[in-house]
């Protein structure tokens, strides 16, 4: 449908060479859209990057840090200049508690840590964006998304991790707050609250025999969920046809939550 038509459509998705984020990159450019896939692995960055085109065709890529703030927005200006306008954000780049570590003593640095790349990068970019997007109308434009990976864990306690939960929901929070602040320039902002995902993050723990019979009989789709059940959403959420959809807190477990 044409409603979901990214032809002439731009979108930076960070944490876009592998897992949940080369879905979306995958998914965004078959729909027509014209991505930059950003990493900090330089071989696997460009590695995604030729294989997310449309029949295999290189995308554009950067390799950046997003926790160095003067790097990040060197590498938006760059990507920017380049690609003439940026219509959608997507931050995919995070790290995860992985469980590890009681709260009794979780070292300060170690908090401090996450909150740094879950969330301080992801506002700085977010800004970063916003401030270009504003200008998007006058630029040929009709819209900016601005998308952020969060978590179910923010709907739960979870235990021995909970850096990790208290960043995502840092996330949330902060993409509901760009939804109703720019909603009026025509810019959309929301967070999409994956389930359990096989993605290099979690294999270990998947691996776990114990978890995993724990687990999947809680999930009604009776499996774990794939990086490419996360294209579609992707999809929607740069198009037209999410132009109302915004401030929202999207979840994609297959039922998990809701059992």
């Amino acid at each position: 449908m044409k409603m979901f038509d990214l032809s002439g459509k731009n979108a930076i998705i960070t944490g876009g060479n592998g897992g949940i984020g080369l879905a979306m990159a995958k998914a965004l450019a078959e729909a027509g859209c014209t991505i930059s896939i950003w990493g900090r692995n330089p071989e696997k960055t460009a590695a995604a990057a030729h294989s997310a085109g449309p029949g295999g065709s290189p995308v554009h890529y950067r390799c950046c840090d997003l926790t160095d703030f003067a790097a990040t927005t060197q590498s938006f200006n760059e990507t920017a200049a380049q690609l003439g306008r940026i219509d959608g954000c997507f931050i995919n780049a995070g790290v995860g508690g992985g469980g590890r570590g009681s709260f009794l003593k979780r070292d300060f640095a170690e908090w401090q840590d996450m909150f740094k790349i879950n969330v301080d990068s992801a506002f700085h970019l977010f800004q970063l964006t916003a401030r270009h997007m504003v200008d998007n109308p006058r630029n040929g434009s009709t819209a900016g998304r601005l998308v952020a990976t969060s978590s179910i864990g923010t709907l739960f306690g979870v235990g021995r991790n909970e850096h990790y939960g208290a960043s995502k929901l840092a996330l949330n929070g902060l993409v509901r707050a760009l939804g109703v602040e720019l909603g009026r320039y025509g810019i959309t902002a929301n967070a999409i609250l994956p389930g359990y995902s096989d993605t290099e993050m979690t294999r270990d723990l998947f691996a776990n025999q114990q978890f995993s019979q724990a687990v999947i009989p809680r999930i009604p789709m009776r499996r774990y969920g794939k990086p490419e059940d996360f294209g579609g959403i992707a999809v929607y959420l740069q198009s037209d046809a999410s132009a109302y959809h915004t401030a929202d807190c999207i979840v994609i477990d297959g039922g998990y939550s809701a059992y």
